[in-house]
């Protein structure tokens, strides 16, 4: 087969997965979302003004560091199990659900926090779904590990909730 018939038997067996849904096709929302994020955690860092520029600057680039080794653990894993992974921005952009916007870089610095908090919030919505398909489908080892990067992004809704003087779910219930 074709490196173009392959990539065509692997669009097709995608679409499937995300309308079943599966343990993989979840995770690839999870791991969309994990680049994604990145990216607008990085965009904070270089433009965040104002008192909570120290905090970001300490704080963000240990979490972006830690996000990209858990997305290569995670895609490493994924392709233990068999599973195909997102690998390029087109999937990225399809598959997360977190918005890229680039008047964030504008906006106050409680809102920007504010942005990750919520962010992290969304990525807990797709990693306890992922968690319930993949102890259904015997993918102990993933569902280990997002039981794992449940537990981080916690910790970071935490972290910066605090730093904001929030209880750890303020702001964070349905409008």
């Amino acid at each position: 087969m074709s490196p173009e018939e392959k990539y065509q038997q692997e669009l097709i067996q995608s679409e499937k997965d995300h309308h079943a849904p599966t343990a993989g096709a979840m995770i690839g929302h999870i791991l969309a979302n994990l680049i994604i994020h990145q990216n607008k955690l990085r965009q904070i860092v270089y433009y965040i003004k104002g008192v909570d520029r120290s905090f970001v600057k300490e704080v963000f680039p240990e979490m972006i560091a830690k996000e990209n080794q858990l997305l290569d653990e995670l895609n490493h894993l994924m392709l233990d199990e068999g599973e195909v992974i997102p690998t390029i921005t087109e999937e990225f952009t399809e598959y997360s659900m977190l918005e890229e916007n680039g008047r964030l870089k504008y906006e106050a610095s409680d809102y920007l926090l504010m942005e990750v908090v919520k962010d992290f919030a969304t990525q807990l919505l797709f990693i306890t779904r992922g968690i319930t398909l993949a102890e259904n489908e015997s993918k102990f080892g993933l569902s280990e590990f997002l039981k794992q990067l449940y537990a981080w992004i916690k910790h970071q809704i935490y972290r910066i909730q605090s730093y904001l003087g929030h209880e750890v779910f303020e702001g964070l219930e349905e409008e």
